[in-house]
């Protein structure tokens, strides 16, 4: 039963691809802060997760762990396994957020504000390529992209899809959104395909996603 629920943990290199995968998730979380601090909308899962957060008074930190359980839940039509990396994303990226979120040094000038949104976006895309590409699975919301990219569908197009949808859920609970909104949704995709294959682990051989 455990081996089709998760992935066997890889052999060879464990300490590279750990540190590899910390990494990678701090500095997911880390492009998230970024985005918060930037004041000029966050990215759609973000959204999501904000509008939670208002309606219960939650920190949004621990919302994104939450709600990384309940995002699980939907890796099962799509017959996702769960890795280390998987719990390690679960728990890491909350948690970075959560410490240092409300620490960034914020600005009123827009160019500052604007620095910040360039660079969350390649924090996070390049964060995204290290932590999948370490071989340890991947995260709950990634996961999903990656789940409807082994059905044929391009990992741009499975994770723009997936950013509208949540969006327009975070809209219905109240969150809010900005140009960074924009550009995260439609921006993120076409980053995450061009740095998956570069920032894999190299030599590695092993699925990043596997299926039963």
């Amino acid at each position: 039963m455990l081996r089709r629920l998760f992935i066997p943990l890889p052999t060879d290199r464990i300490a590279e691809r750990l540190m590899r995968c910390a990494f990678g998730l701090a500095m997911f979380g880390l492009g998230i802060s970024m985005f918060l601090a930037s004041e000029l909308g966050v990215p759609a899962w973000d959204v999501f997760h904000q509008g939670i957060s208002r309606k219960s008074g939650i920190p949004i930190g621990l919302i994104i762990e939450i709600s990384s359980v309940f995002v699980l839940l939907l890796w099962i039509p799509l017959r996702q396994r769960l890795g280390l990396g998987t719990l390690m994303n679960a728990i890491e990226i909350g948690l970075v957020v959560f410490l240092i979120g409300d620490h960034l040094p914020s600005s009123e000038r827009l160019v500052w504000r604007f620095a910040y949104i360039v660079g969350a976006m390649l924090v996070v895309a390049i964060g995204s390529g290290l932590y999948i590409g370490a071989g340890l699975g991947s995260g709950p919301r990634d996961g999903l992209m990656l789940g409807l990219a082994q059905r044929g569908i391009s990992i741009r197009v499975a994770r723009t899809g997936i950013e509208l949808a949540v969006l327009a859920a975070g809209l219905a609970l109240g969150g809010s959104i900005g140009i960074a909104t924009v550009v995260f949704t439609f921006g993120i995709g076409p980053l995450c395909q061009v740095f998956l294959p570069l920032l894999r682990l190299r030599g590695d051989e092993s699925k990043l996603v596997a299926v039963h």
